[in-house]
């Protein structure tokens, strides 16, 4: 049975608990430490302080009342711009609610005139890097990194929105 997820603008409160729960999550499932939860919370407080409203967008995603998910579109120049803190809560996995999120993001930057839409994330993460590709999104560069208390890589993605 698929939930009943719905998707909506940020509220107040959104901004620490996408945080926690992205902090809490990482921490959990690849050891990575506090610096993660606070390079979420810098993103994500950049995006509220700076927020275009006609450039830019969030979702967050609830299932009976609780927040399940996020994503964020952040404009980087008048032609990029960037998905953000895309995640979603281990139960909600594998009911699409990734591909959902994804699409959406892909949807706003199309309709709001951005032709590249671009990401970044580490290539232990295999689950999103599947949501990238399998929505189009290329491999444009990797390079590693000693960030979270881990080696890790680091891959730059980009999706031609122009077609």
């Amino acid at each position: 049975m698929t939930p009943n997820i719905v998707l909506r603008g940020l509220q107040v409160g959104d901004i620490g608990w996408v945080a926690h729960r992205q902090g809490m999550l990482y921490a959990h499932e690849y050891g990575w430490d506090g610096t993660f939860e606070a390079l979420v919370a810098e993103i994500a407080a950049q995006f509220v302080k700076n927020f275009d409203p006609e450039k830019e967008n969030a979702w967050i995603a609830e299932c009976d009342g609780r927040v399940v998910g996020s994503a964020f579109v952040a404009k980087v120049s008048d032609t990029e711009a960037k998905l953000r803190l895309l995640y979603v809560e281990p139960e909600m996995r594998g009911t699409g609610l990734g591909r959902r999120l994804t699409q959406e993001c892909i949807a706003f930057a199309k309709a709001r005139g951005y032709p590249k839409l671009t990401l970044w994330t580490n290539d232990i993460l295999h689950a999103a890097r599947h949501i990238y590709q399998t929505a189009g999104f290329v491999l444009l560069s990797e390079e590693p990194h000693h960030s979270f208390g881990h080696d890790l890589v680091g891959q730059y993605w980009a999706l031609d929105l122009r077609n």
